[in-house]
């Protein structure tokens, strides 16, 4: 099959679109528990961390912007170092030891489940 014909005359750009599903929900929690340092590279973390203690939090949540809220919570919850923040995809990374991880993702899924009244998954861990 040709590209171009698919394309037509959009002169080779291809559209996507991204679509979300209204509702409250946290779509993924996984904690990487001594993570490979490549891992931290090429996410743009701290590459001066004690590797075989260390973890990284990973969730993705809709409404995007809760994302904001959660990592607020991850920081007074423990002494975590913020990664990544985006309001408009939902997601939120963030590294510390590995109970700290563990105890920030608790109290972000315990809030926004009890509180909030979002629907949670189980959190995962490698």
């Amino acid at each position: 099959m040709d590209v171009n014909n698919i394309l037509g005359s959009n002169e080779g750009k291809l559209r996507i679109i991204q679509e979300t599903v209204p509702g409250k929900q946290v779509t993924l929690a996984h904690i990487i528990a001594g993570p490979d340092p490549i891992v931290y590279q090429k996410l743009g973390l701290n590459p001066s961390v004690d590797y075989n203690k260390a973890a990284i939090g990973i969730l993705s949540m809709t409404p995007a912007e809760i994302a904001v809220i959660a990592g607020d919570m991850a920081i007074k919850t423990a002494p975590i170092d913020m990664g990544f923040i985006d309001r408009f995809s939902g997601t939120l990374i963030f590294t510390g030891r590995i109970s700290d991880v563990k105890s920030a993702v608790n109290a972000i899924l315990s809030y926004l489940q009890g509180t909030l009244g979002f629907t949670i998954c189980e959190i995962t861990t490698t």
